[in-house]
């Protein structure tokens, strides 16, 4: 599966996506127009089509209110209070406890 995440600040979202969430860089093309792509490995994928009322049951069980976006991503780790830590630590807003 493959997901485009439009990024107004790239190298932010670079940092963020490799760095702090640990995907690993398989390429990188910077063009002279200004055009970059970075690709990284996140792991395997999973799609899931849901109605807006499984997205809301989703909200409410994991952060108590509806936060959704209309895609959700997701990772799978082995410590999640860890993660959500050096995630909160690396500048992103804790919307629900782990």
């Amino acid at each position: 599966m493959r997901l485009v995440v439009e990024a107004d600040d790239y190298e932010e979202a670079v940092r963020f996506y490799r760095d702090v969430l640990g995907g690993v860089q398989e390429l990188q093309l910077h063009q002279d127009d200004g055009a970059r792509v970075t690709i990284l490995d996140v792991g395997r994928a999973t799609l899931e089509i849901s109605s807006p009322e499984q997205v809301a049951m989703i909200d409410r069980v994991e952060a108590g209110r509806r936060i959704s976006p209309r895609l959700r991503v997701a990772f799978e780790v082995t410590d999640a209070q860890a993660v959500t830590g050096d995630l909160v630590q690396a500048g992103t807003e804790l919307l629900a406890p782990p």
